[in-house]
């Protein structure tokens, strides 16, 4: 993990820590060639461009796939709240890691070339 997302990580509590490290797992297994940066204050991928950005927020995760990346999914996320770009996984639920990986997946493949 880069220096920059340790730090990012640092600042929150133990709980979201650990599901911040469940989220940059996550994709760093579809993606491990990616770099790693802060871009828009949020831990986010890069391999040429942006691909994917995460960030803690008060209750819940965002996962900034893009538009097309959430449209994509729509039906897979209907349990949760979406909007133009933006998911939200509530911090009081269990992360949907898997769902996240193909949602990555679809991410490096579309944005990451």
């Amino acid at each position: 993990m880069s220096p920059e997302f340790e730090n990012y990580f640092s600042a929150f509590d133990e709980e979201s820590k650990k599901r911040l490290t469940l989220v940059y797992n996550a994709i760093k297994e579809v993606m491990p060639m990616a770099s790693e940066k802060i871009s828009f204050k949020m831990p986010t991928f890069y391999k040429g461009k942006n691909i994917i950005h995460f960030a803690q927020m008060k209750k819940h995760i965002g996962i900034y796939p893009g538009g097309e990346a959430v449209g994509a999914f729509a039906e897979k996320l209907s349990p949760y709240k979406t909007s133009t770009g933006a998911i939200q996984f509530p911090n009081d639920k269990p992360l949907p890691l898997d769902l996240l990986k193909e949602i990555a997946t679809w991410c490096l493949e579309h944005n990451g070339k």
